[in-house]
């Protein structure tokens, strides 16, 4: 190594170059300091496991099928995903947003055991639930007719996030072997078919929910929906008040070869005029109605043509722009069969 700094030594002809001792203090210093500084930047690894997932069930949903449910479970960073075991042996895994999975290629007339673990970021894994003990059933003849539609569908908010929802069962030439409920178009919770009750946790307070219901039979064939009932938990503590629109109804009629798409609805209770609304149809956004002159007061209605054919289902909700340019609360969710 060669300074370029120090007093100079001559020593037999040859010249050597000493660096300050200040100097090589300065140095053997910042080093010190850098290392340090190092670890104390470092990230603390990541050891805690999550908490173990709770109330683990397992619902066979035909001869070869099982669909098992949780509740989700917590983690000091987060939980990332979930790994279900059958027998021990891991067969499936799903993001954090899911509590619920469809396991085929089952064999029937036989003893299952499910459990759950919660996995984080950093490769933990909790502790494995308690295991849901099922048995397919034996398999049944050939099954081709749906259930018949559940009826009389109604549900009563249970606080600011939680809901009970029952209904009129179902019958099928085979037998029911579950009841799906949707919120929305996704389905969110499963019973088994001796049970027409639900009790659904983890809403969000404030929220307006739209529920259906669909039996399902041992061949998978699932009936038509159920009525839809919508529900509305309350309002965590403080919260503003409710900018959702309210009472939406869809109607339709032939025109031509085309169909009309009547929609009206209440509007929300802002303070201002609301000056347009998303429209979404399918969830996903279709349109921007923007009022040509001055907002209305009280129901709203707008129009829109399809050419689809008759039989078309389509699934709509709305949300206002609030006065204050944010985007307000999606009302109820609201279907309409074309012709229908």
């Amino acid at each position: 190594m060669r300074y370029r700094s120090g007093p100079l030594l001559r020593t037999e002809g040859t010249t050597v170059q000493r660096p300050h001792a200040s100097a090589a203090l300065a140095c053997s210093a910042a080093l010190l300091l850098a290392a340090l500084t190092a670890c104390d930047s470092a990230p603390e690894a990541d050891t805690r496991k999550p908490t173990v997932p709770g109330h683990v069930t397992a619902q066979a949903s035909s001869a070869t099928s099982v669909h098992v449910m949780w509740e989700r479970a917590s983690d000091d960073r987060a939980v990332t995903g979930y790994e279900i075991y059958r027998e021990g042996k891991r067969v499936e895994s799903v993001p954090a947003a899911k509590v619920m999975i469809d396991v085929d290629g089952l064999t029937a007339s036989t003893a299952y055991a499910f459990t759950v673990r919660a996995r984080d970021a950093a490769g933990n894994l909790s502790a494995p639930s308690t295991a849901a003990r099922v048995t397919t059933p034996a398999p049944t003849p050939a099954d081709h007719e749906p259930p018949t539609r559940p009826v009389k569908l109604r549900g009563t908010v249970d606080g600011s996030r939680a809901v009970n929802l029952s209904w009129g069962g179902s019958t099928d030439d085979i037998g029911v072997t579950s009841y799906d409920i949707y919120q929305e178009d996704s389905r969110i919770h499963s019973v088994p078919g001796t049970r027409t009750t639900a009790h659904l946790t983890g809403l969000r307070p404030g929220t307006v929910y739209t529920f259906t219901v669909r039996a399902r039979d041992a061949a998978d064939t699932s009936s038509p929906d159920s009525n839809a009932v919508d529900l509305t938990t309350a309002s965590a503590p403080g919260a503003p008040a409710g900018t959702a629109p309210t009472d939406l109804r869809i109607g339709n009629r032939v025109q031509g070869k085309e169909y009309v798409i009547d929609l009206d609805w209440r509007q929300p209770e802002t303070g201002g005029e609301i000056p347009s609304y998303q429209l979404y149809i399918g969830g996903r956004l279709t349109t921007t109605i923007v009022w040509g002159a001055t907002p209305p007061k009280g129901r709203a209605h707008y129009r829109l043509t399809v050419t689809d054919p008759r039989g078309t289902r389509y699934s709509m909700k709305l949300r206002a722009k609030l006065p204050d340019g944010k985007w307000g609360d999606f009302s109820a969710q609201r279907t309409v069969v074309l012709g229908g």
